[in-house]
C-alpha cells in the first residue's frame, strides 16, 4: 500500500479566491480545473479544497446547507466529478473539507428542528436548551463563541414566543451538531461514503477537537484557551475510530487530516493519531512560533517525539485560510501568530526573507507539508480592506476589534498590471469579491514565472528537490552544532549499510555510502560562517562569500 500521505506536499485551495472562469468575481470549479497544470508544475502531490458545498456563505462556506452537493456559485456535482478525474490523471490527489461540528441554519435538519418545537426528537440532533433566569432570558451556560459574543442564540418558537436556546461555537448561523445522537453519526458516515465513492482521497476535518461535548454542558468558568469544556473530550476518539474503519474499507484507503488547535500539548494531539484514528493532524505549534531558533527547535523536537510515539508523520504548516500570511507575520516586531496583531507595523522585505527561509525549514523536515494558495507567491496579508467589504463574521461579531481573516483570502493575482490580475476573465461582469491591492502587479504568477529569484521559482525548486532528495530519507532528523540563533540539521538518504564512524551502528547518519542533506538557517541578526558542502538551494543570495546572512536558509549536500 502506498502511504503517500506520510510524505506528501498538499496545496490548500480556497475555491472562492483561486480562479474565476465565469466572470462573477467568485472563484469556481471551471477556474480551478483550468489551473490544474499550474499545480502540477508547482510540484504538489494533493490539493485540499475548503468547503464548496451549498451554503449561504455566512462564514465563507463553513456553514453547510447540503453536504452532498456543490454550491451553484462554485459549480456542479458533475463538474466536481470531472475535476476528480482530471486531477487524478495528473497524479494529484484530492482532499475535501468536512465540517462536522456545525452546519448552516439553512440545513434541512435544523429547519425541521425549529419547526418542531421544544422536546421534539428533531431538536435532539442539535444542542437546544432552556435558558437560565426567571423567564429563560439568560443563555444556558457561559460559553463564548470563537467569533465573539455568547455561544447561544434564543429562538422564537412556532407559537411566536421566545423559547429555547441553541448552541453555536461559531456564528449564530452555524448551529452545532449533537454528536451524542446516533442519527448524526450515521448521517456523517453516509456523507463520507458519498464522496469516497466518487473518488475523493480524503478529508480535512474542521474543528476536529470539539465534536464531543459533555452532556451537562458545564460553565467554562474562565478556562484558558485549549482547556474549554467543549474541547478535546474523550468521545472524539470514538468518532474517529468509526471514521477510520470507513476509510480503511476502500481498496485504496482514504485519509484524514485533523484541524486540532491543541497548541503546546503535542502529546494530546498525538492521541488522535493512533493507528485506528486520524492519519495526520496539523502542527500549529510551528505556525504559532516566533521567529526564533530556540523556539523553532523546541517545537520541532516536541512534535517529532510525540508523532513517533504513535507512528504518525508530523504535518507542518505555516499558513492557511484562518491565519495571517507569513510574509506579514514575520515582518512584525512580534512574530508570533496573534489575530489582534493585524494592522501593527510590518517590514514586508524582512517578512519576505524570513518566509522564504521558513519554507526551506518546513520542506526539509520529515513528514507532510501543507501550503496555502498564494504562499508560493509571497503574498502579504491585505490589511486595508474597507469595512463595508469585510465579510468575516469574526469582524462583525467583535465590532471590528478583530479584523478577521479576509486579508488572507483575497483572490490570487495571475497576470496583468491591474485588478483582477487574471483572476477573472477580461470580460468579467463583476469585480473580485474582495479587492486586490494594486501593488500585486509585481507578484502575479506570470511575473514570477519569468523571474528565477521569485518566491514562486524558489517554491518550485524546493518542492522538486524535496521529492528528489528528501522523500526517500527516513523520519530521523539529526541536529548539528550551530552558533546561537542558528539551526543546523542533517537528513540522510538510504544507502549501502556500513558502520558509522561515530557510533558503529549500521545505517545511522554518517555511515559509509549515505548521502546527506544539511539544512542551515540563520535566525540571528548577524552573518555566520557557512559549513562545508555544496549548495543545493538557498532562500537568498550570499553578499559575502562563505557567510550565511541573517534570515536566510540553505540546503547543502555533504
Amino acid at each position: 500500500m502506498d502511504e503517500w500521505w506520510r510524505r506528501a506536499v498538499v496545496y490548500q485551495v480556497y475555491p472562492r479566491s483561486f480562479a474565476d472562469a465565469t466572470g462573477d468575481g467568485i472563484g469556481d470549479l471551471a477556474g480551478l480545473r483550468a489551473r490544474l497544470g499550474y499545480l502540477r508544475e508547482l510540484g504538489v502531490d494533493a490539493v485540499w479544497l475548503s468547503p464548496w458545498y451549498v451554503s449561504p456563505f455566512a462564514d465563507g462556506g463553513y456553514d453547510v446547507a447540503d453536504y452532498r452537493d456543490i454550491d451553484p456559485r462554485v459549480g456542479t456535482l458533475a463538474e466536481a466529478e470531472e475535476f476528480f478525474a482530471e486531477a487524478h490523471a495528473l497524479g494529484i490527489r484530492v482532499l475535501l473539507d468536512i465540517v462536522p461540528n456545525h452546519c448552516s441554519e439553512q440545513h434541512p435538519w435544523f429547519q425541521a428542528a425549529l419547526r418542531a418545537g421544544p422536546g421534539a426528537p428533531e431538536r435532539a440532533h442539535f444542542h437546544f436548551r432552556p435558558g437560565r433566569g426567571e423567564h429563560g432570558e439568560l443563555p444556558p451556560n457561559d460559553w463564548r463563541s470563537h467569533f465573539g459574543g455568547p455561544a447561544w442564540t434564543r429562538v422564537v418558537e412556532p407559537d411566536g414566543c421566545p423559547g429555547e436556546w441553541y448552541l453555536h461555537l461559531f456564528a449564530p448561523e452555524q448551529p452545532d451538531w449533537n454528536w451524542a445522537h446516533e442519527a448524526v453519526r450515521a448521517e456523517f458516515d453516509s456523507i463520507l461514503r458519498f464522496w469516497f465513492d466518487r473518488g475523493v482521497d480524503g478529508f480535512r476535518v474542521d474543528v476536529a477537537d470539539s465534536l464531543d461535548k459533555p452532556a451537562a454542558l458545564p460553565d467554562q468558568l474562565g478556562a484558558p484557551l485549549g482547556q474549554e469544556p467543549f474541547r478535546d473530550n474523550e468521545g472524539n476518539h470514538d468518532i474517529y475510530r468509526r471514521w477510520r474503519r470507513i476509510a480503511d474499507s476502500y481498496p485504496d484507503p482514504r485519509v484524514f487530516v485533523g484541524e486540532l488547535w491543541l497548541t503546546g500539548v503535542p502529546e494530546r494531539l498525538a492521541r488522535y493519531l493512533r493507528p485506528d484514528e486520524l492519519h495526520t493532524a496539523f502542527d500549529f505549534d510551528l505556525l504559532a512560533a516566533a521567529w526564533d531558533a530556540a523556539e523553532f527547535r523546541t517545537v520541532i523536537d516536541r512534535s517529532l517525539r510525540a508523532h513517533a510515539a504513535v507512528g504518525a508523520p508530523p504535518t507542518w504548516v505555516l499558513s492557511n485560510h484562518d491565519v495571517h500570511r507569513p510574509v506579514t507575520r514575520y515582518g512584525r516586531a512580534d512574530t508570533r501568530f496573534d489575530r489582534l496583531l493585524l494592522g501593527t507595523p510590518t517590514d514586508l522585505a524582512l517578512g519576505t526573507a524570513r518566509a522564504r527561509a521558513a519554507l526551506l525549514v518546513t520542506a526539509f523536515l520529515p513528514g507532510v507539508l501543507y501550503l496555502y494558495q498564494g504562499e508560493e507567491l509571497g503574498l502579504p496579508e491585505v490589511e486595508d480592506i474597507p469595512d463595508e467589504l469585510v465579510e468575516d463574521p469574526m469582524f462583525h461579531r467583535t465590532g471590528g476589534v478583530n479584523r478577521g481573516r479576509d486579508g488572507c483570502r483575497v483572490p490570487l493575482p495571475w497576470s496583468g498590471d491591474e485588478p483582477p490580475f487574471g483572476f477573472s476573465p477580461p470580460d468579467a461582469h463583476a469585480s473580485p469579491w474582495l479587492p486586490q491591492p494594486a501593488a500585486w502587479k509585481a507578484l502575479t504568477v506570470r511575473v514570477q514565472s519569468a523571474d528565477a529569484d521569485s518566491p514562486l521559482s524558489l517554491y518550485r525548486r524546493a518542492l522538486r528537490l524535496r521529492r528528489d532528495l528528501l522523500v526517500a530519507a527516513g523520519p530521523e532528523l539529526e541536529w548539528l552544532p550551530a552558533p546561537p540563533g542558528v539551526l543546523a540539521a542533517r537528513r540522510s538518504r538510504p544507502g549501502p549499510p556500513g558502520p558509522s564512524a561515530t557510533t558503529g551502528v549500521a545505517g545511522s547518519a554518517g555511515a559509509a555510502g549515505l548521502e546527506a542533506v544539511v539544512l542551515v538557517v540563520n535566525m540571528s541578526a548577524r552573518p555566520v560562517p557557512m559549513p562545508d558542502g555544496r549548495v543545493l538551494l538557498a532562500s537568498a543570495g550570499f553578499p559575502v562569500a562563505g557567510f550565511l546572512p541573517p534570515d536566510t536558509a540553505v540546503w547543502l549536500s555533504t
